[in-house]
């Protein structure tokens, strides 16, 4: 059974096949079955018949032709004519005897007839309502062709009543009313004398093998429901196993893949996990938009700080950059220490110009919460906090997965990412500093003031720096320090680092510089 259900499962066009079949196959077990059963029925009434006349030519010919034949062909008829040598019996003795006759085998045919009206020699018809009712009917309207049916059974078996008129003949007239025992004496011609009543039983058990055939389809059709049930038992339990290791392997391919994405960045991830890009090792060359950003004189500041704390900043800081750098679609390369690597054009892209604009917008968004992280950390006990500064640089890098076949690592390569790490090297704490490929992209949203060219190992060109001076957007670039040097003179100055009580002094000191790079003479307050 299991190896067949198997097959079936397996090939479910033979199931569909063996359905249309059976469909097909049920009106021929129903055409078999009333052709057995018209069979049974003819063959029953046939049998039926063949008994009542026999009994019926039996009775004829010993109550009618042997009496005749005894009395010398001299007869006459009457009611007692068992009384009368030579007598036979009149059309009601017949009816009445013949209902004995025929009700005597047993079977399931039986005749009577009934009257109301019955010779004062003979014992009252016993009739029930049906007949009684019948009775009236056919008087209240004579017709030789009346009848009435009461249809009657059980679970088990049916029975039918068919009634008839008996209609008196003028014999039957003349001799009911001149007979001295005729309990009525005014019969007429068409009046109704009594009833006939023929009675048919069936037993429902003994045509059941009649519908054999309807029986052995519905035996196969149950057997292929039972089937077909147990397969869809067994289909369900599996879909539902199957369903459940489902569940299981997604809630753990879910937990995972979030795991995952922690170490991608969301545009790799998104990528990798929509099938848009294969886990395999291959690069390509494209323009980008690279950003290169640490922490100025970390390791000096990783000295003054406990290792708990400063790795609470430290992942406070990353935290917060991240979400600056999604928000701006940039894709998050990697943490190099203190050093945060991330470009825009890949692996998706809104174009040069847009991404450098990004990028440039990002940069100023970073700085922007630093001033504001700075004051909380003040708060918080730290004297001097992380300052950052940015390199920005727009250029052809090859970019995608590098590694092996076991380990890869999605990053770009190249000459100008290096590029975008000098040039944050000479920024100053809170700057941002660009190469003029970016500033040529970005120079409506942004002032800034080019440096002495630099030249960088693998770069044939020399490159011109621009410090980022003002930024020309929805939010202003506030920049808390201030780092100039030229030939004679050097300030560093972070606002934000001075303490109150220190201020009034400084200002006394840099007025008395503005005055004397003025050439006027300081004015005491």
């Amino acid at each position: 059974m299991g190896s067949i259900i198997r097959h079936f499962l397996a090939r479910p066009i033979w199931f569909a096949v063996a359905i249309v079949v059976s469909l097909a196959l049920l009106p021929v077990a129903v055409w078999l079955d009333l052709r057995q059963l018209s069979d049974t029925v003819l063959r029953t009434q046939a049998d039926s018949l063949n008994s009542m006349i026999t009994d019926i030519r039996g009775y004829y010919a010993k109550n009618v032709a042997g009496r005749v034949l005894a009395s010398d062909g001299k007869t006459v008829t009457a009611h007692n004519y068992r009384d009368i040598p030579g007598a036979i019996p009149i059309p009601a003795t017949l009816s009445l005897e013949l209902g004995d006759v025929i009700g005597r085998r047993g079977e399931n045919i039986t005749y009577r007839f009934l009257s109301d009206y019955v010779f004062k020699s003979r014992e009252p018809h016993r009739m029930d309502a049906f007949e009684r009712d019948a009775l009236k009917a056919f008087r209240g309207a004579p017709s030789e062709d009346a009848t009435r049916l009461d249809l009657t059974g059980s679970l088990f078996d049916r029975k039918i009543r068919l009634v008839a008129p008996v209609i008196m003949a003028e014999a039957c007239v003349a001799c009911h009313n001149s007979h001295p025992e005729s309990p009525k004496r005014d019969w007429k011609v068409g009046d109704v004398r009594g009833i006939q009543e023929v009675e048919v039983e069936q037993k429902i058990a003994n045509n059941l093998f009649a519908f054999k055939y309807l029986l052995i389809y519905f035996l196969f059709a149950g057997m292929a429901g039972a089937t077909f049930a147990t397969m869809q038992w067994r289909q369900s339990h599996m879909f539902k196993r199957m369903n459940a290791e489902l569940e299981e392997a997604n809630s753990f391919l879910a937990a995972v893949s979030m795991k995952i994405s922690k170490y991608l960045s969301p545009q790799v991830y998104r990528s990798i996990f929509s099938g848009e890009r294969d886990v395999v090792i291959s690069t390509e060359r494209k323009k980008l938009t690279i950003f290169f950003s640490d922490i100025k004189d970390f390791t000096m500041t990783s000295e003054r700080l406990q290792p708990e704390e400063l790795t609470r900043l430290l992942n406070e800081y990353f935290t917060e950059m991240s979400k600056i750098a999604h928000e701006h679609g940039a894709t998050l390369d990697k943490f190099i220490g203190d050093a945060i690597l991330a470009f825009f054009g890949d692996p998706e892209t809104r174009g040069e110009r847009e991404d450098a604009r990004a990028c440039v917008k990002m940069a100023v968004a970073m700085q922007e919460r630093m001033a504001t992280l700075n004051e909380e950390w003040r708060s918080r006990g730290i004297e001097q906090p992380f300052q950052t500064r940015i390199g920005i640089n727009s250029g052809y890098c090859n970019v995608g997965n590098f590694g092996s076949a076991e380990r890869m690592d999605y990053t770009i390569i190249g000459a100008e990412a290096n590029l975008a790490a000098r040039l944050e090297s000479i920024a100053e704490p809170g700057g941002i500093v660009l190469s003029y490929e970016t500033y040529a992209l970005v120079g409506d949203l942004v002032r800034a003031r080019p440096l002495e060219p630099i030249s960088l190992k693998g770069i044939s060109r020399s490159v011109v720096p621009y410090v980022v001076e003002d930024y020309i957007g929805e939010v202003q670039f506030t920049r808390s320090v201030i780092n100039e040097h030229v030939e004679g003179a050097r300030i560093f100055l972070d606002v934000a680092q001075v303490r109150e009580a220190e201020r009034e002094r400084l200002r006394q000191a840099l007025l008395k510089a503005i005055h004397q790079l003025q050439g006027d003479r300081p004015r005491m307050s």
